[in-house]
């Protein structure tokens, strides 16, 4: 055998998971890059976007609440090869649509299916790194956000401008069905699988169920039954986390299109080189926010505090956001370098608060503490859908539509120190 490539087959289904979440992404950007089109073919308003996108996330935040305690049930394999063949099924499904309400339903049925990703990432992921490696493999998984969402304004434009908006969804959609192949085929729990060399699995095997800290030592958590979990301090730290953080991600995905051509006159395929920086900035955050909490352990920083420190840092990045009009009112690119700077913060802060719950919980939680949290995230952005929706016609009306997203950047500068203080504030309540 090889024992090299043996050796680092725990990164070779780190891939397979980086792909799905590439694709995952992929299927949910389609939209937004055809909003001006839509809209004009189905005479919507900011609001009737905004009712679209809230379809979408509200049943991903009740796909979520369920997801993650039917793949702890299925197993990683199982449970991922479903939700994939399921959101594919989805996302094409959206060529068939004939009416606004007909987008709604697309869109529930996509967001359901799609909540299945992120809790078996996760567990992929608990189950094939140890620990320290934890945040790093996050990290490089969760980079296929941004490239997914780097794919879509480099393709779909131009794909809708050739073949028409039903084949943009068509052609996205049926990406998901070749990944399933490789996933079925070279994917299996550790323990169990054939290719795995004995040295690797040891490694993968090797951290202890008490974790040493500076400030003492902390359990495992072992629960996996809802009631149990919500009464662990580090559940709820991760769900508020997530409530406030993810709404912000929500916005940059399906509004960022809409903010270059409200603040700056760019439809179509012109909006393509600016959203494609904004993503491949974050696809660089999300990856070397997984890489300092393993330089910090590796100067003999524990888990813990290597992670918590990580994210002081990249909620400290997020907030020059709040200049981002006022440095794009003298040239646009600098707008789109400090919204790709918060694109990459939040990926940052994202491949650390997912790694929190691998950190603390044992292996047959993670699913279930992901999905909560995921859950969270989404109710939230629900929320900022519909703040966003409200704002901007209010604004749109009084000729100010730059007020509004004057608004939402000031949320969005801000809700990371807050999320950080947050769940710092209910760790330290119970040790």
């Amino acid at each position: 055998m090889n024992t090299t490539r043996i050796g680092n087959y725990r990164w070779t289904i780190c891939a397979l998971v980086f792909f799905a979440t590439t694709i995952n992404y992929l299927d949910r950007t389609v939209i937004s890059l055809l909003k001006s089109s839509l809209e004009k073919e189905f005479e919507w308003s900011e609001t009737d976007y905004s009712n679209i996108v809230i379809a979408f996330q509200l049943s991903y935040a009740v796909g979520l609440l369920f997801a993650g305690r039917i793949i702890d049930k299925l197993g990683t394999k199982l449970g991922y090869f479903w939700s994939i063949i399921l959101w594919s099924v989805a996302a094409v499904a959206h060529a068939l649509v004939k009416s606004t309400g007909g987008f709604v339903i697309a869109r529930a049925a996509l967001g359901v299916s799609e909540a299945g990703n992120f809790p078996s990432a996760i567990k992929t992921v608990a189950e094939w790194f140890p620990k320290k490696e934890r945040a790093l493999a996050t990290g490089i998984f969760n980079s296929g956000t941004g490239i997914g969402a780097i794919i879509a304004p480099l393709t779909v434009p131009f794909i809708a401008a050739a073949f028409g908006w039903r084949m943009a969804f068509i052609l996205t959609g049926i990406t998901g069905f070749v990944l399933i192949v490789f996933w079925w085929l070279m994917y299996e729990k550790p323990e169990k699988h054939k290719r795995l060399s004995v040295a690797e699995l040891d490694y993968i095997q090797s951290d202890p169920e008490v974790i040493e800290t500076s400030e003492g030592t902390v359990a495992e958590i072992t629960e996996t039954r809802w009631s149990k979990l919500l009464t662990y301090p580090a559940t709820w730290a991760f769900v508020i986390g997530k409530f406030l953080t993810d709404p912000i991600w929500w916005f940059y995905l399906f509004w960022l299109p809409a903010f270059l051509g409200a603040q700056y006159g760019l439809t179509g395929t012109a909006t393509a080189l600016p959203v494609a920086l904004v993503y491949v900035m974050s696809m660089v955050g999300s990856i070397g926010g997984g890489y300092i909490p393993l330089y910090l352990t590796g100067k003999g920083w524990d888990v813990l505090r290597a992670r918590r420190s990580s994210m002081l840092v990249y909620a400290f990045f997020a907030l020059p956001v709040l200049l981002a009009q006022w440095a794009g009112s003298f040239n646009m690119w600098y707008a789109v370098l400090i919204i790709g700077l918060a694109a990459a913060a939040h990926q940052a802060w994202s491949a650390n608060i997912f790694t929190t719950v691998s950190d603390r919980f044992s292996k047959p939680a993670v699913g279930s503490v992901v999905g909560l949290g995921g859950m969270s995230g989404a109710v939230g952005g629900i929320l900022i859908a519909r703040l966003a929706g409200k704002l901007f016609d209010h604004y749109k009306a009084l000729g100010e539509i730059e007020t509004g997203y004057y608004i939402l950047f000031l949320i969005c500068g801000s809700g990371y120190l807050l999320a950080w203080v947050v769940m710092n504030l209910i760790l330290r309540k119970k040790k």
